[in-house]
């Protein structure tokens, strides 16, 4: 061990004898430990949010949708698949129907709106992994196609109307130029928790066919449905999906679909960083003082230091390591608080949110090994640049005013 380094761990250890210079030290190391742990687990409940949020909109919403631009169907959608299919990083396709209505159970006063998607199902859940979803199933739903007068809810959607897997519900859509709305009445054939509140309070599946029926739209469709390779390189797949097919065509992704969604997430997540980030530079500050005072109480120390050949680089390299020293331990008990308080909060679910508030039903919780080592680094970097201006005011005493006033 270098001189320099052992008579900083002197100096550190002797402080158990005194209650005051003990204190400043327990409340420099407490600030970093506090300000490294609160920052892990903001940051781990952030990106928990991103994560979970993004895996129940791919749940439901496919990686990319195309559409005409200006919303309206159109045929010829089957040419349409075989082109974009075409791009090596699209897996599957598949065309769906859009068209929002009212849903009311059957012997129940309650109706509520429903945004209805009319899908091929098996098409669709290959893509988004519906069946997966499904809570409760009517016995004569195959799980391979929703069926003829047959419909798939939300769960939330199905508390609203009063109805269950196998009970009736009636959908009444708008007429044309006026006329009386056009009512059907469908059987429930599943229901389905994805973990998305607005999904689930008003989302329903039908089958595709008996969309284009209900609606008097033949052979035209909404839109298309597609799974890409790699989720994270859906913007860049949509870029070369709209060249291929062109205009009036449109491909978005769906990070453009949620562009609003997930740009509030990453600023919340880079304001708390640095609103929490203070707690460390204010642990800073407490460095910067603890090392100060004892620079006073070592001043005859320092003289004798000087006298006996140290030069002003080793003395100041004494507190230096020693303001080291008090941030790396901040740092290491900030990582284990904050770990162990995330890894608690992941497994046993101690918070429930309250539905229809949150975009998810319980607090997700993702610990990322680059979130860990961002926070662990500015911890230690600021600490140890807090260790430089009392290492260096040190290294400024004369010895002979040390030894003489100390």
């Amino acid at each position: 061990m270098a001189v320099e380094s052992f008579i900083a761990y002197r100096y550190l250890k002797a402080r158990r004898k005194g209650f005051f210079s003990l204190l400043t030290t327990l409340i420099a190391v407490g600030g970093t430990s506090l300000g490294v742990a609160a920052l892990i687990i903001t940051l781990a409940v952030m990106s928990g949010f991103h994560n979970d949020i993004r895996n129940k909109i791919l749940g439901i919403q496919p990686h990319i949708i195309v559409n005409k631009m200006d919303g309206s169907p159109f045929g010829g959608y089957k040419l349409l698949e075989e082109i974009i299919k075409k791009d090596k990083d699209v897996v599957k396709t598949s065309p769906f129907i859009y068209s929002n209505g009212i849903i009311r159970g059957v012997g129940s006063q309650s109706s509520t709106g429903i945004v209805l998607k009319a899908v091929n199902f098996e098409r669709e859940d290959s893509m988004v992994g519906l069946s997966r979803q499904i809570t409760e199933s009517d016995m004569s739903f195959d799980g391979k196609t929703i069926g003829e007068g047959r419909i798939i809810i939300g769960s939330e959607l199905a508390k609203t109307v009063s109805a269950s897997a196998g009970s009736e519900v009636i959908l009444m859509f708008p007429g044309n130029f006026g006329s009386m709305p056009k009512m059907y009445k469908f059987k429930v054939a599943a229901i389905i928790h994805s973990g998305m509140y607005e999904y689930d309070a008003y989302l329903g599946f039908i089958d595709l066919s008996q969309a284009q029926r209900i609606f008097s739209m033949g052979d035209y469709v909404s839109g298309i449905s597609v799974q890409v390779k790699d989720f994270d390189n859906a913007a860049l797949v949509a870029e070369r999906i709209e060249e291929a097919i062109g205009y009036p065509y449109k491909a978005r992704a769906w990070t453009e679909l949620n562009k609003n969604l997930f740009s509030a997430l990453k600023l919340e997540k880079i304001m708390m960083f640095l609103i929490l980030g203070l707690i460390i530079l204010v642990a800073a500050f407490n460095v910067i003082s603890n090392l100060l005072l004892l620079s006073v109480q070592k001043s005859k120390e320092i003289g004798i230091m000087s006298a006996m050949g140290f030069s002003r680089f080793s003395i100041a390299k004494i507190f230096f390591y020693e303001g080291t020293a008090v941030g790396f331990v901040g740092t290491v008990i900030g990582l284990i608080l904050g770990i162990g308080i995330s890894l608690i909060l992941k497994y046993f679910e101690i918070f429930q949110l309250p539905k229809g508030v949150y975009y998810v039903d319980k607090l997700p919780v993702s610990i990322m090994f680059s979130d860990i080592l961002m926070v662990a680094l500015c911890a230690f970097i600021i600490t140890v640049l807090a260790g430089i201006y009392p290492a260096y005011q040190v290294s400024k005493q004369n010895p002979l005013d040390a030894i003489r006033y100390g």
